[in-house]
């Protein structure tokens, strides 16, 4: 019986190493990348909302869709931008600034 719980170990520690979540960024990494980007991107925020809204994985890059809820100093209404970050090996590389509302022409993405 102890060479069964030596042989599942290897195969749990096994499966835990190949496993493609481990080599990306955590979600306690992610809302810390989000965060930071929040932060930079309105340094004169008084308070700041984001939320996550869809997230894509391919090998070490992640794609995730968020929308911001800021509001500024002297505004008395907050502002609402949507974001996609491309996250590459746990660090932000990129921000596009999206349309909240999806215009006539688009459309989903076909396969």
């Amino acid at each position: 019986m102890p060479h069964r719980w030596i042989l599942r170990s290897i195969m749990a520690l096994t499966l835990g190493l190949l496993s493609p979540q481990f080599t990306h960024a955590s979600t306690g990494d992610l809302g810390a990348i989000i965060e930071g980007f929040v932060t930079r991107h309105f340094p004169e925020a008084t308070s700041h909302l984001w939320i996550v809204n869809d997230t894509q994985w391919d090998g070490d890059e992640m794609v995730v869709d968020v929308h911001t809820i800021v509001m500024e100093k002297q505004q008395t209404e907050a502002t609402v931008n949507r974001y996609l970050l491309l996250i590459v090996e746990g660090k932000l590389a990129a921000a596009q600034r999206v349309p909240l509302e999806d215009g006539p022409d688009c459309k989903p993405e076909e396969a």
